[in-house]
């Protein structure tokens, strides 16, 4: 059984679609019992949604509006 300190690892190779199907399971099986690990997937992936809309050299105004994004969706 995964335990919460693995998840973040096994969360990064789940959206970049690196994990057999045991750790899927395993890693699943963990969510339906840990709320604070579905919370951290979930800002997980809003974050790497996030990222593709910004350049390298963003403004204050392209920043705030990635936070203010990440804020509603928590």
């Amino acid at each position: 059984m995964l335990k919460c300190r693995d998840v973040p690892q096994h969360a990064e190779q789940l959206l970049a679609g690196d994990m057999t199907p045991g750790q899927r399971f395993s890693l699943r099986m963990h969510l339906l019992m840990c709320h604070h690990c579905r919370r951290y997937l979930r800002q997980l992936r809003v974050l790497m949604g996030a990222l593709p809309q910004v350049a390298e050299d963003s403004t204050d105004e392209e920043v705030r509006r990635v936070l203010d994004r990440l804020d509603r969706q928590a």
